[in-house]
């Protein structure tokens, strides 16, 4: 038997079934950039990987997906405190990435996206002539 000692958690069940289920939050989300890849981890954990959706539209990268209930539409739910339903996040890429080639993958309810820097945006040298000699600067 499940046992709960918060007696706010009382109120927040009662309120939930007057006023239905509370919107589910947000992917919590992690990005940074590692070499010429720009990394992102989406945590949906218990979401089956055939839920989840990507795409890229002008810059734009929608991500979205579904985690369901695991108990039965007849059960009497006792607690119910993780968030079900869609989730969905909007990150906005910068010109510098190359959304041709997003690789993305899901495990242990991680889903990790690796979207390269375009090559036009990765440091290169510029030859400096005249005066004499040649020189190179890193632009």
């Amino acid at each position: 038997m499940l046992m709960r000692t918060d007696p706010f958690r009382e109120f927040d069940r009662l309120a939930q079934q007057v006023f239905g289920p509370a919107r589910p939050s947000a992917m919590a989300m992690d990005a940074y950039r590692s070499g010429d890849d720009f990394i992102v981890h989406f945590d949906l954990p218990g979401t089956d990987p055939e839920t989840i959706e990507l795409d890229v539209e002008r810059n734009v990268l929608n991500v979205r997906a579904e985690r369901r209930s695991p108990a039965p539409k007849d059960a009497e739910m006792i607690a119910s405190e993780r968030p079900t339903g869609s989730f969905t996040r909007q990150l906005f890429l910068g010109d510098t990435l190359d959304t041709e080639r997003i690789d993305a993958s899901y495990e242990a309810g991680v889903l990790t996206l690796r979207i390269p820097v375009a090559e036009q945006a990765k440091p290169r040298r510029i030859q400096i002539t005249g005066g004499g000699g040649r020189k190179q600067i890193s632009g």
